[in-house]
């Protein structure tokens, strides 16, 4: 397909959006530090003072989650498979995001000044394990921005012609700004941002395959269609349909997915990271709406621009298909040049929001694991936050050569889609026993995690020459390949972690999270002792309360999370699946409402709770840009670097009674 934007679009989107994205995050730093004196010291930077609410956690969730992969495999998968497609994207990779909602819920009941979830290990496991999660971390880390790079270069070059090393490189110029300013609070309101745009163009995408294009235009004549298209190339679905969920190739792809997403989310620091800087109970609330929220991306586009680009017969090679460029395809047939600037903007905010939070997911690591826990021990607020802008410089620019590299060697986003889940998944039993199971021995964190990615790589090359008879890139995505390989990475370290374990059992004392985990003191602030103890006492007022809430919500969500991974993979799907169903016109037309009602309900959750809850935040900033807060010289006043603020004794009231306000309760 020759471009249908210029390279001009192309650099105006990727440099010019990505600079006034930095400004904008740089402008509301600002007025958060003046108006709501939050300030960037070392906690702030790191974990958002652990008092972000349910919305913005939500929304952060949706955005990180939302890959290139989720809009582009999405799409390609529902092409290829047609409505199985899309779903089992969604669902698939939606059980692993209300999984680790167990896993969030125990970081905030048994390490509450956590600043990454590597640190527990450390604590448990001593520095053998440390450096092994260190190590799965990191990697976590780096293959998820090389997929993200892959796929928004692919797509960026395909529709603007920009040259494919220069988008690798430029695209994480914005991001890389804005998060050495304004910390992960600055990446928590652009993840919102970023939700709320991607929900718009998802909408009139919806809208206009199933109501207003004159190429389809209703369910009715999409099923026709889709009908005509079975006849010419048929899937791999029964009878060739691209109606049914009776498609083993789609299932197979699926649980692929599934295996390397909860590889990416339990490994990714990121995502504890999420559940760090939470309040409390926003943890639980935030990542269950977040996961059923995100749901609907992946299932929504595979089922309009998916199945819209099968309709219409696009010409499209399985080379295309895999890099990610059904989206594009069909967007430029539906909508023309309007569709196409619509995707670069999906994939420029796909990109940029999921590489904030791995830009300041890799500068935590570094700073906390590394550098404060190896090189200096007595860092102060301000050296870890100078060595922190550092890590973030230094990894925006390498996550930048590793795409390019990747590129060079042709490695395609599905391909490292099927991948990732081989090296890291044995990560995941690894870190969840690290919360859950207080006998795990150090001896299984150091050895079930190696052996299990030693074992997954070895049934997949195995695997991959069995199926295919020669071991090249191409041969290694065989899915059955890619399906044993993780499956085999998975089962095996579980299996290796309780053997090693029972060899000799840990009996960890989780109390050692709260007293060896410890807040790092800004040295700038003094306060007075009598300001410092009413201080401490209401934590500790505040923390009795917070446990109750916790051990509750520590209930519901296991509940939660294994009830919606059986309604997602099995109770909805496998009914059908094993009818050998094929959907009926008036069936047809009945899924794709229900998609349009779960597509609302998403986009005006995301959008409008963060507004809510922030409504008092956002009140006070307004009457201070407009000149109509308190007057300073009604108070007496201290000065604060440089920042003259109310009496220090009712600054310290009102914070702590603001935040006790906004933490306990569910």
């Amino acid at each position: 397909m020759e471009p249908p934007l210029s390279q001009g679009v192309g650099y105006a989107v990727v440099l010019g959006l990505g600079a006034a994205f930095a400004a904008l995050m740089v402008l509301l730093t600002r007025l958060l530090t003046k108006h709501l004196s939050e300030r960037q010291d070392s906690e702030m930077f790191m974990t958002a003072n652990r008092s972000v609410q349910t919305g913005l956690i939500a929304s952060a969730v949706v955005s990180s989650w939302t890959w290139a992969a989720t809009l582009l495999t999405a799409t390609s998968m529902g092409y290829e498979y047609g409505v199985s497609g899309g779903f089992w994207y969604g669902s698939c990779g939606t059980v692993e995001v209300l999984l680790f909602t167990v896993v969030a819920i125990e970081i905030k009941l048994k390490a509450p000044n956590a600043h990454t979830i590597v640190e527990l290990v450390k604590v448990r496991y001593g520095k053998a394990g440390h450096i092994v999660f260190l190590v799965y971390g990191l990697l976590t880390n780096l293959l998820v921005t090389a997929s993200l790079l892959l796929g928004g270069s692919a797509v960026v070059t395909s529709v603007t012609g920009m040259n494919v090393i220069a988008a690798c490189f430029l695209l994480p110029v914005g991001v890389l700004i804005y998060t050495l300013f304004g910390g992960l609070k600055a990446t928590f309101l652009s993840d919102w941002i970023h939700t709320v745009v991607i929900y718009i163009i998802l909408l009139i995408t919806l809208f206009t395959v199933y109501t207003s294009s004159p190429l389809i235009g209703s369910p009715s004549k999409m099923y026709d269609l889709l009908t005509a298209a079975a006849t010419l190339t048929p899937s791999a679905g029964k009878d060739g349909s691209y109606m049914t969920m009776d498609n083993s190739a789609a299932l197979v792809t699926g649980y692929t997915i599934m295996i390397g997403g909860m590889s990416t989310v339990f490994c990714d620091p990121s995502y504890g990271q999420k559940s760090i800087a939470a309040a409390p109970m926003a943890a639980m609330n935030g990542y269950f709406i977040g996961g059923l929220a995100w749901w609907i991306i992946p299932v929504a586009f595979g089922l309009s621009a998916g199945l819209a680009a099968r309709a219409l017969q696009l010409s499209i090679t399985a080379a295309e298909a895999s890099a990610g460029l059904v989206l594009p395809y069909a967007m430029n047939a539906l909508m023309g040049k309007g569709g196409s600037a619509a995707v670069l903007l999906l994939v420029f905010l796909a990109v940029t929001s999921s590489s904030s939070a791995e830009l300041i997911s890799v500068s935590s690591v570094l700073t906390y694991d590394v550098y404060r826990a190896y090189i200096n021990p007595k860092a102060t607020s301000a050296q870890l936050v100078r060595f922190s802008h550092a890590c973030v410089i230094g990894f925006g620019i390498f996550m930048g050569a590793i795409a390019t590299i990747l590129n060079y060697l042709g490695v395609s986003i599905g391909w490292m889609l099927t991948f990732v889940g081989i090296v890291v998944a044995p990560g995941v039993v690894s870190i969840t026993n690290t919360l859950l199971w207080k006998d795990q021995s150090k001896l299984a964190m150091c050895v079930a995690g190696p052996l299990g990615t030693v074992t997954g790589l070895a049934s997949w090359l195995g695997s991959a020459h069995h199926f295919v008879g020669e071991l090249n890139v191409s041969s290694l995505g065989n899915g059955y390949a890619c399906l044993i390989g993780n499956l085999v990475a998975l089962v095996s370290s579980v299996v290796y972690a309780f053997a090693f374990s029972l060899v000799q059992p840990q009996d960890f004392d989780f109390t050692r999270f709260k007293t060896e985990i410890t807040i790092v003191e800004d040295e700038s602030t003094h306060l007075a002792p009598e300001i410092r103890e009413k201080r401490i006492e209401e934590a500790e007022i505040r923390a009795h309360e917070e446990n109750v809430s916790l051990r509750r919500a520590s209930k519901i969500s296991k509940v939660l999370g294994i009830s919606m991974t059986l309604i997602l993979v099995v109770l909805w799907p496998m009914p059908m699946l094993g009818a050998h169903y094929v959907f009926s016109k008036s069936f047809f037309t009945g899924w794709v409402v229900v998609m349009f009602i779960w597509t609302f309900l998403a986009a005006g959750v995301i959008t409008f709770l963060p507004v809510w809850e922030g409504r008092h935040s956002i009140m006070t900033i307004a009457r201070g840009v407009l000149g109509k807060g308190r007057k300073r010289s009604d108070e007496p006043a201290i000065v604060m670097e440089g920042l003259e603020v109310q009496g220090e004794e009712e600054v310290m009231d009102k914070k702590l009674a603001r935040e006790r306000e906004m933490e306990i309760g569910i």
